[in-house]
């Protein structure tokens, strides 16, 4: 399959989008503004994790769904937050991520995913993450309150889960760096953490505290999905699925949860 069969492939599966994308094609506010820019740290594993899933035929129709939302949804968003950008600061690390990006994005298309390509496909997707990452934590910076760190924080979660899921994916088709066992703990453990602080926040609501509790019972799951042995090629195929499936699960719940925060005064 060429670059051209690939994207077009892509495209033609891509026509039924996620439940996360965003209802708005605008930035209202602030907290608004730190849950898209949030978003892109997550869309940037979402991408690196369902081209590796793409590449070793797990969940094809779903991971080409995937792959084609996502890199809609990162591109839209990017042009939203340069748009809102409040400070000098924060346009300046918004042209690097663009810049940034438009690397990111020929890796993933030029070809149809392989291992050796993956891995500059890994290493562009960590360069995307910490230029977002720089503009979320600017942009809650300027915020200067205790419901625009709970934004982050729980948007943040949605790329740990993600980026947890990349790692095990990399790992599965031999395309991982060395550390990658150890950045995938990393992640597990900083998972963990952001949990709790978000269980004992006095500013829960008992709605917000309801998808918490379901979000700790999907990690149930996708931890499983994340430590189980591979004993023979069946299983390899079948868990890497579960890592797939659970990961988005999550995913969408820490997204309602965002969004639940968003709206706090």
């Amino acid at each position: 399959m060429d670059r051209r069969r690939f994207i077009h492939v892509s495209a033609a599966v891509g026509c039924c989008t996620l439940g996360l994308l965003p209802a708005r094609a605008e930035i209202l506010h602030f907290y608004d503004a730190i849950n898209k820019s949030g978003r892109q740290r997550m869309l940037s594993q979402r991408l690196a994790k369902s081209y590796l899933q793409i590449g070793q035929g797990i969940d094809p129709v779903r991971s080409n769904r995937i792959f084609t939302d996502s890199m809609s949804l990162f591109e839209r968003q990017l042009a939203e937050l340069q748009s809102f950008a409040p400070t000098p600061e924060n346009r300046a690390t918004l042209s690097d991520l663009k810049k940034t990006w438009l690397r990111y994005r020929e890796s993933l298309t030029g070809s149809k995913p392989n291992p050796r390509d993956a891995r500059t496909v890994m290493s562009l997707s960590d360069e995307v993450l910490a230029l977002a990452q720089t503009a979320t934590v600017q942009l809650e910076g300027l915020s200067g309150t205790a419901t625009g760190h709970l934004v982050n924080i729980s948007g943040r979660q949605r790329m740990l889960s993600q980026r947890m899921a990349k790692f095990y994916q990399a790992i599965n088709w031999s395309a991982a760096s060395s550390d990658a066992l150890v950045k995938l703990t990393t992640a597990r453990d900083e998972f963990l953490k952001a949990m709790a602080e978000l269980t004992a926040s006095p500013k829960n609501s008992p709605a917000i505290n309801a998808e918490l509790a379901l979000a700790q019972q999907q990690w149930l799951f996708f931890d499983q999905a994340l430590k189980s042995s591979i004993v023979d090629i069946k299983d390899k195929m079948r868990f890497a699925t579960n890592v797939a499936t659970t990961s988005e699960r999550i995913l969408e719940t820490m997204d309602r949860i965002t969004g639940m925060y968003e709206q706090l005064t």
